[in-house]
């Protein structure tokens, strides 16, 4: 059997996180039916943290010291404990796909905290603009064409804000310092340190009082599975995977294609009404992610090389020389 090239990998994983990623929101929304939000997602990542642990474990790799686990902890706590957790919060009181739509501004959130630690160099003028369109037409996604407007709780969208800036915070510095582990070894660590915090935060404000287990559904448990393999183990080993081969802007990307693929499982199995205000936002959203992700001329400073292309579903792989 002949190894799956790098850009067949890298275009796999990019469909993990676009296409799985948005379905979990959905996904979220079901379990959250019948489980408390800061009990679901401790258990999501507990369980799937420990399944993809004890896998790299059981390939031979060693237990990293003490100071990995310590840097694989901290962006536990920004992709889970408050990227995640905030998310999940925030859906009893935001609908799934609108809380897709409102959770996507992570991209200018990355740019930001990209440029701040590059001395405030300016991006360039395209991902500028990428970024520009990719905002207008989740803006128009979110927009219902003068109909009925659904109330939406502030605290649900600061909830939002936040989670959006913790997860940007925590892809930047994922793609600066990774943690010394293969990338299933470093997702393991990642998810048992932010489901731990998770569980503590859903004990400390009493989630398991008055709760048996008896009380969840069957369409809970399915949408728990769900999330524990499809979102958790798929999509979270394809994104550490990605933030070692490409870079965040193009991770972030992802933000852009989730709404998408919320809004349109919305319609086809919540019968949530799709306008062509949508459909026009939708086509203004992949024009900015295709911006943002066009190959650009190598870096002199960084002498990086570009490989691969974005037609017939490759996607450029870089590595530094």
């Amino acid at each position: 059997m002949t190894e799956t090239s790098p850009r067949t990998k890298i275009f796999w994983a990019f469909a993990a996180i676009y296409v799985l990623w948005g379905s979990t929101y959905l996904g979220i929304q079901v379990a959250i039916e019948t489980i408390p939000p800061f009990l679901l997602g401790g258990s999501r990542f507990l369980i799937a943290g420990t399944l993809i642990y004890g896998w790299a474990r059981l390939q031979g790799e060693r237990p990293p010291g003490r100071e990995a686990w310590g840097l694989a902890v901290m962006l536990g706590a920004l992709f889970f404990l408050l990227g995640n957790g905030l998310v999940i919060w925030a859906q009893q009181h935001v609908p799934s796909g609108r809380t897709a739509l409102l959770a996507s501004t992570s991209p200018i959130w990355m740019v930001l905290i990209e440029s701040g630690l590059d001395g405030w160099r300016r991006p360039p003028v395209r991902t500028l603009l990428g970024i520009l369109l990719g905002m207008v037409g989740l803006f128009l996604l979110a927009s219902r064409g003068g109909g009925p407007q659904t109330p939406i709780s502030i605290g649900g969208l600061l909830a939002l804000l936040g989670a959006s800036m913790s997860w940007a915070t925590g892809a930047v510095i994922s793609h600066r310092r990774h943690v010394p582990a293969s990338p299933a070894m470093a997702t393991g660590m990642k998810m048992l340190g932010g489901g731990t915090l998770l569980a503590v935060l859903g004990l400390g404000l009493g989630e398991t009082q008055g709760f048996p287990l008896s009380q969840v559904s069957a369409r809970s448990w399915f949408a728990l599975g769900y999330l524990v393999v499809c979102g958790s183990i798929i999509g979270f080993t394809a994104f550490t995977f990605l933030l070692r081969e490409s870079t965040p802007q193009m991770v972030g990307t992802a933000s852009y294609i989730n709404p998408l693929v919320a809004v349109f499982l919305g319609w086809a199995l919540a019968g949530e009404r799709v306008t062509g205000r949508m459909l026009v936002g939708a086509a203004v959203s992949l024009s900015g992610v295709v911006l943002i992700r066009w190959p650009r001329r190598p870096d002199p400073e960084l002498v990086e090389e570009e490989v691969g292309t974005i037609e017939a579903g490759e996607l450029p792989v870089r590595r530094r020389l």
